[in-house]
């Protein structure tokens, strides 16, 4: 060791300090006084901001919370439960609800007789149609001659069907959730089921009026909101038909919730109350019965509901329909008419034809809508209501 160190020496070098025994290291330099300063002026301002940024978000969020849950929240809850939000009649009849939930919820109706709020009973009227309102200009005309808080409007098209009608028209955004119905089978049965359904959803819908794309009105609003707001009856065609169209379609499988000698036909197009309307929308008996038995050449809405009606409440039927149709020239459909058939001297016939019960006194007022019209019957129908149909 001491031989090593020695010619280290005599070389000039300087031994390292690995091989002096007990060598002390040099002191470290200390840091500028200056460096000193920034670093702990630099945490002083970081904590500060730390602080102020803490207690900020704190104010901001309580001043938040402080603003919205008293007015937002509690909003909510109030409109929930207020009694506006049970009757005032929905915004948009588009809804997600399956025919099940929808029925469900239609079916629900007060036991309080007497409104606790202030009630202006309505006329929906419903229209049935495979697409488009070729007539709605004359609807239109119809329409204007009523206070908008008297009636409202549903349409039951095919749902791949889509409506351009702009937002003047009063069929704007009026179409429902809709499924395909076919001519004498039970979707059509079921469309109207759902008309009523999403019509019921409003409280102030008193009347239910079932129309198609082919009807027209026979007079002005305020003589079929007079006549629909004072009659003692509804409007459901029924009758027995001893004929094969008739007692010929019943089927024994209905029985024993159907007997033969209960089973009516009537015309497809009616006029209901809103009790009525619930009778035929909560129906769980008599649909199967006639979903599985009353196929063509069977007609199911030519039976189903006057037939149920009947039986469930007979006393309040007027056994007659307040729509207009020409039998006269036989087939499976009515007869239907164009621009060369629209005459002062028709429509008039239509109105005159016959003589009829209403609220049991004679009268010659029977019909309120006709059908079946063609596109082109439009142009002579709105020169001709003015002076007419007196609208």
């Amino acid at each position: 060791m001491q031989t090593r160190l020695m010619g280290s020496i005599e070389d000039g070098k300087a031994p390292s300090s690995a091989f002096i025994p007990n060598s002390t290291p040099a002191p470290a330099r200390p840091l500028p006084l200056r460096l000193v300063q920034v670093i702990l002026m630099c945490f002083v301002v970081g904590l500060g901001i730390s602080i102020i940024s803490m207690h900020a978000m704190k104010f901001l969020s309580m001043k938040h919370i402080a603003s919205v849950t008293p007015f937002t929240i509690q909003a909510c809850f109030q409109d929930a439960l207020s009694i506006e939000s049970l009757v005032r009649p929905p915004a948009e009849l588009s809804h997600s609800m399956n025919d099940t939930e929808l029925l469900w919820r239609a079916s629900f109706y007060p036991r309080v007789k007497e409104y606790p709020f202030k009630r202006v009973p309505k006329v929906a009227f419903m229209f049935l149609t495979k697409g488009p309102l070729p007539l709605a200009p004359l609807w239109e005309k119809f329409f204007e001659g009523g206070p908008s808080d008297h009636y409202s409007i549903y349409v039951h098209s095919h749902p791949a069907y889509v409506a351009n009608f702009t937002p003047s028209s009063v069929f704007y955004k009026r179409q429902i959730p809709s499924q395909p119905a076919e001519w004498g089978m039970m979707s059509m049965c079921e469309a109207e089921r759902r008309l009523l359904g999403n019509a019921l959803l409003d409280f102030s819908n008193e009347w239910f009026v079932l129309l198609s794309e082919a009807c027209i009105p026979l007079q002005n609003f305020t003589i079929v909101y007079y006549y629909l707001s004072r009659s003692n009856y509804n409007f459901m065609g029924s009758y027995d038909d001893p004929g094969s169209s008739g007692r010929g379609r019943y089927n024994k499988n209905m029985e024993p919730v159907v007997t033969l000698d209960q089973w009516r036909k009537g015309s497809q197009w009616f006029e209901v109350n809103r009790m009525l309307a619930i009778n035929i929308i909560e129906d769980i008996t008599y649909y199967p019965k006639f979903r599985d038995f009353c196929v063509p050449a069977c007609y199911v809405d030519e039976h189903y509901f006057p037939t149920m009606l009947t039986i469930q409440v007979p006393y309040l039927l007027a056994n007659r329909t307040l729509t207009w149709t020409d039998w006269s020239r036989g087939g499976a459909h009515p007869a239907t008419f164009g621009k060369e058939d629209i005459t002062e001297e028709f429509l008039k016939h239509i109105l005159l034809s016959e003589t009829c019960t209403y609220n049991d006194q004679q009268v010659s007022l029977c019909f309120l809508f006709a059908r079946k019209f063609a596109p082109s019957a439009l142009e002579p129908l709105l020169e001709l209501a003015p002076g007419v149909l007196g609208f």
